[in-house]
């Protein structure tokens, strides 16, 4: 599977599904031929026998094969409820001029999960924020909403809009998903966590309430490493400009690369040991690498809660 999708592909293939039935396909026919191939593909149609139930739906035939005991699923089971969040600041729009932006990125690995929530007959729903909540949805896995899912991922990528400054601020807007999940979820979020250090506190909280709450979280740390954590720039003067209030700072990066990757680095190992703290699972994921680090981590998850 490529590392990287052109953002024009999304209109040369008609709509995002496609893409995302592209991603998962490469993804499970990569499982089969990784030390993960315990993942197959029947676990879209099946689930693990669990003893004391009845045996009126255990499919032999696939028991033949495996050795494993396995129940067939219906459409209208559903295992698990999961939420997708997505931080839409603008700081999320770096690098403007690159391949493949911190939102793209997010929208790409969102629907390509959205597709492996799909086959597993699992419940989904969708949120985006920046400074407030600006779409919450509930969790369902009817043909009819996930169709909806994939229509607001594209129109909220087609149509981001880089002349309005929208700030980070997850601190509200993760305290309403907690309260507006009303059965116990997993919540996976994409964010690229620029929001003030001083209100780190705060933003725990918030974490906090949704484990309170007994729902389960996979944050995704969404960076472009090269350039935000190993400031790998050329060394030439630059004309930074903040993406949320507009503030511009011309620099030599020689000049405050190791102080910046000092501060940098401090912050988000912060940000990890917190997360570890509060049973947080807390997964940097990297513009530049490709999509089986989101999917394989929600596999992982899946499997330890149930």
């Amino acid at each position: 599977m490529n590392k990287k999708i052109d953002r024009l592909k999304l209109a040369q293939f008609g709509n995002l599904e496609v893409l995302a039935k592209q991603v998962v396909e490469g993804f499970i026919t990569g499982l089969h031929k990784s030390p993960f191939h315990g993942f197959s593909v029947e676990f879209a149609e099946h689930r693990l026998y669990n003893k004391g139930e009845s045996t009126r739906h255990i499919d032999w035939k696939l028991y033949a094969r495996s050795g494993k005991l396995f129940t067939k699923k219906y459409e209208e089971e559903t295992n698990l409820r999961c939420q997708v969040v997505l931080d839409c600041s603008s700081s999320m729009l770096f690098p403007k001029d690159g391949d493949l932006t911190k939102f793209e990125f997010s929208v790409y690995a969102a629907a390509s999960l959205i597709e492996l929530l799909k086959r597993q007959r699992d419940a989904v729903g969708l949120s985006f924020f920046s400074d407030d909540l600006e779409l919450h949805t509930a969790a369902k896995s009817s043909m009819a909403h996930h169709r909806y899912l994939y229509s607001e991922l594209e129109n909220r990528m087609v149509h981001y809009s880089e002349n309005k400054k929208k700030k980070t601020n997850a601190i509200q807007a993760l305290h309403a998903i907690a309260e507006l999940c009303h059965k116990r979820s997993l919540i996976v979020i994409f964010s690229d966590l620029l929001d003030d250090p001083e209100h780190l506190d705060e933003l725990f909280q918030a974490l906090q309430h949704m484990k309170h709450n007994k729902h389960e979280v996979i944050l995704f740390h969404v960076v472009n490493k090269k350039m935000e954590v190993d400031f790998n720039l050329e060394n030439r003067p630059y004309n930074l400009v903040d993406m949320e209030t507009g503030e511009q700072m011309k620099l030599q990066p020689a000049e405050i690369k190791e102080a910046y990757t000092s501060s940098i680095n401090t912050y988000f190992n912060e940000l990890k040991m917190r997360c570890a703290n509060y049973q947080i699972d807390f997964m940097p994921a990297d513009i530049d690498e490709g999509y089986e680090q989101v999917l394989l981590k929600y596999l992982l998850k899946r499997q330890k809660l149930f």
